[in-house]
């Protein structure tokens, strides 16, 4: 487990390893991270380092079999407690869809029990659009407000989020059941190329496509329609793809000048195990009152 607990603040804030921030942002800012679990035939291993992606992205190659854990209540209580003893007298705990992972529940069984003040927020969304909800927190937190005014902020954020995402295949989404309706919606027809969003919670379709180039303009479009004319975050995450994640982050920062940031990362172990080599997505974060916080270009 990360543990940044110090803020000084008597606001701490939390999130899971699926968020996707940076590890220079979970520093600055003192967000405690709290890892999921990914498990490559008889191997457990903690979400976190580039070396837990690459062995997911090595498994799904390979064909092994190869799942996902979300933490047991347990592990947040010690995030929580640990807070706690350095000084927060409220904690606001930011997790990735309730629809897609136990994640939330888990949290929400953990801050029953912990004897201090803890607001759980689903974000109803995945990867960085988690994230840049938690940067809202921490902006909410900078500014002086409590704790549900800091969950509020999370909530208000991640609820004004888009996230548009192409994989190479739904074999993988399948595999894990995160594909539901899209499934059906695709039928036989998976030599398509599925664009799928994130509505509700839940990983829905969106269109079809020909070929991963049209694909990919698709995105961008879509990112761009997204991002309107206020200030707004961006994140381009990808597995195994840089050259086509780089691209794309760099055409959209060219033309949404008014971008706060524009994040190029690849995606955890855990979104990997789901999304499959190739995978690559784009998520618009629309600014919603909060300061920005700031972080790397």
């Amino acid at each position: 487990m990360t543990s940044q607990a110090g803020s000084g603040s008597p606001v701490a804030i939390v999130t899971d390893s699926t968020a996707c921030l940076p590890g220079a942002v979970v520093a600055e800012h003192a967000v405690s991270v709290v890892p999921l679990q990914v498990v490559v035939g008889a191997e457990v291993l903690e979400e976190g380092t580039d070396a837990t992606r690459d062995r997911v992205a090595q498994a799904l190659r390979s064909k092994e079999p190869v799942s996902t854990s979300r933490p047991a209540p347990a592990t947040f209580a010690a995030a929580y407690q640990a807070a706690a003893a350095a000084g927060a007298e409220a904690i606001v705990s930011v997790h990735l869809s309730a629809q897609v992972s136990g994640t939330y529940a888990s949290a929400a069984a953990a801050a029953a029990d912990v004897g201090i003040d803890v607001h759980v927020v689903d974000s109803t969304q995945i990867g960085l659009a988690t994230g840049f909800a938690v940067l809202a927190a921490v902006a909410a937190r900078a500014e002086g407000a409590d704790a549900v005014t800091v969950a509020h902020a999370a909530r208000t954020r991640s609820e004004a989020a888009a996230s548009f995402f192409y994989v190479d295949t739904l074999e993988y989404l399948r595999r894990g059941g995160r594909v539901g309706a899209a499934a059906a919606f695709f039928g036989a027809a998976l030599a398509v190329k599925p664009l799928l969003t994130v509505r509700a919670g839940s990983v829905v379709p969106l269109e079809k496509v020909r070929t991963s180039t049209r694909a990919l303009a698709r995105i961008e479009e879509l990112a761009v329609a997204a991002a309107g004319s206020g200030p707004v975050d961006v994140g381009v995450q990808h597995l195994g793809v840089r050259p086509r994640a780089a691209k794309l982050a760099e055409r959209l920062r060219g033309r949404l000048p008014q971008a706060g940031v524009v994040w190029e990362l690849e995606v955890g172990a855990v979104i990997a195990a789901h999304v499959g080599p190739g995978a690559v997505a784009v998520v618009v974060s629309p600014h919603t009152g909060c300061a920005h916080p700031g972080g790397p270009e």
